[in-house]
């Protein structure tokens, strides 16, 4: 048979395949696709319609699909992979690129190795659940390594945890990046202003200490152990703000001593960033997690459990004030006293991780890492290539 080439000129198509669609996965997906389109790439984002990620992908320049997709496996799962298997098919990308457990999921077994497959898990599917679930989550995520092209990791620790599993696979680490521009530190009258202006925190005393915790509300997040935490704290005028929603705000809500504000999903959280003395977020497991890097580098100090990404993400030596035992409420109360009484520690803390978080983990630089990936799976040496047909 006589095979006719063509060429044609285009750019390369790179399909986000993306659930969940809200918290840390939605921002870094949203700030990847914004410096794409801004680098010559052309980003199309297939995610389920409802929560933010759609509006904000289309607004950073990346052509948006519906793909209706719950967050867990279920018998939803055969309908989601015929969905996602004809989105390849329409976009025709050089490259999937599938985010998380779930897209990880039916965005292999849909392409099974037909088109370079880079995955990002953004922390193990099996570290979220247990028993035989987590069995069946480790099994699947060793068998399913055969058709990602790549596994791209946020953190070293995150890589550790999937080589120790027994997950075999070529592997990246680029660390989680952050718009420089949008997270800022501010100047003191910038606390100040923060806090008169957002409506909780009408009637709290304006030199209260106050912490802040940005993250879903759920297991993960682990705000179930803030709330133990702050049963704990003597800090007189303490408040602690949660920001965000989820499926265990009642139960939250329920637990919540005195003193625990409650504001809901945020649409920007810089407000709240600015207006605290310190950021926590005491999870339970993470590949890197967003919000501290975005308060660093304001100028926030931040309390974290020892889970993955958090010690790569601090400055050398920040560990000893920063990081706590996951699951520990004495010690993150401990912690989170010794910040709020000393302020020089804290004004310390604050310089040192703002440097550190700056010059570290600009998301520019993450994502030009990630189109180099891209660029070696189809061999190309920018973001024009040629394409070829055969017919």
């Amino acid at each position: 048979m006589l095979h006719k080439r063509c060429t044609e000129e285009r750019q390369l198509t790179v399909l986000h395949l993306v659930q969940p669609v809200d918290g840390g996965v939605a921002r870094v997906v949203t700030d990847l696709v914004r410096a794409q389109a801004r680098a010559g790439l052309r980003p199309v984002v297939a995610c389920p319609p409802a929560g933010p990620l759609a509006a904000e992908a289309a607004a950073a320049g990346a052509l948006v699909h519906s793909w209706p997709a719950v967050r867990t496996p279920g018998p939803r799962l055969a309908g989601e992979v015929t969905a996602a298997a004809r989105l390849v098919r329409e976009c025709r990308p050089d490259v999937v690129h599938a985010h998380s457990a779930k897209a990880g999921l039916a965005g292999r077994i849909a392409v099974r190795g037909r088109v370079p497959t880079v995955f990002q898990p953004h922390a193990w599917s099996f570290e979220a659940v247990g028993g035989r679930t987590a069995d069946l989550a480790l099994k699947w995520e060793r068998f399913g390594a055969r058709w990602a092209d790549h596994i791209l990791c946020v953190s070293e620790s995150e890589l550790r945890t999937g080589r120790e599993a027994g997950i075999t696979a070529r592997w990246s680490v680029i660390h989680n990046g952050i718009d420089l521009g949008r997270f800022r530190p501010g100047a003191p009258a910038d606390r100040r202003s923060a806090r008169a202006a957002l409506p909780p925190l009408t009637g709290v005393a304006a030199g209260a200490p106050l912490v802040v915790c940005v993250g879903r509300l759920s297991r993960q997040k682990g705000q179930d152990v803030l709330l133990r935490a702050w049963r704990r704290m003597r800090v007189e005028g303490a408040r602690l703000v949660l920001v965000g929603d989820g499926p265990a705000r009642d139960s939250l809500l329920a637990a919540a001593p005195a003193g625990v504000l409650f504001t809901g999903a945020s649409d920007d959280v810089r407000p709240w960033i600015h207006a605290a003395d310190v950021l926590v977020l005491p999870s339970r497991w993470e590949g890197m997690a967003l919000a501290p890097l975005e308060a660093m580098a304001c100028g926030r100090p931040v309390v974290m459990s020892d889970v993955n990404g958090a010690r790569e993400s601090l400055p050398p030596g920040g560990e000893a004030h920063c990081i706590v035992p996951p699951e520990d409420p004495a010690a993150l109360a401990a912690a989170l006293t010794v910040l709020l009484t000393d302020p020089a520690l804290r004004n310390a803390l604050s310089r040192s991780v703002q440097r550190h978080t700056r010059a570290a983990f600009d998301v520019r630089r993450t994502a030009a890492a990630v189109a180099g990936i891209y660029q070696e799976l189809v061999g190309l040496s920018g973001p024009t290539m040629r394409k070829r047909t055969e017919r």
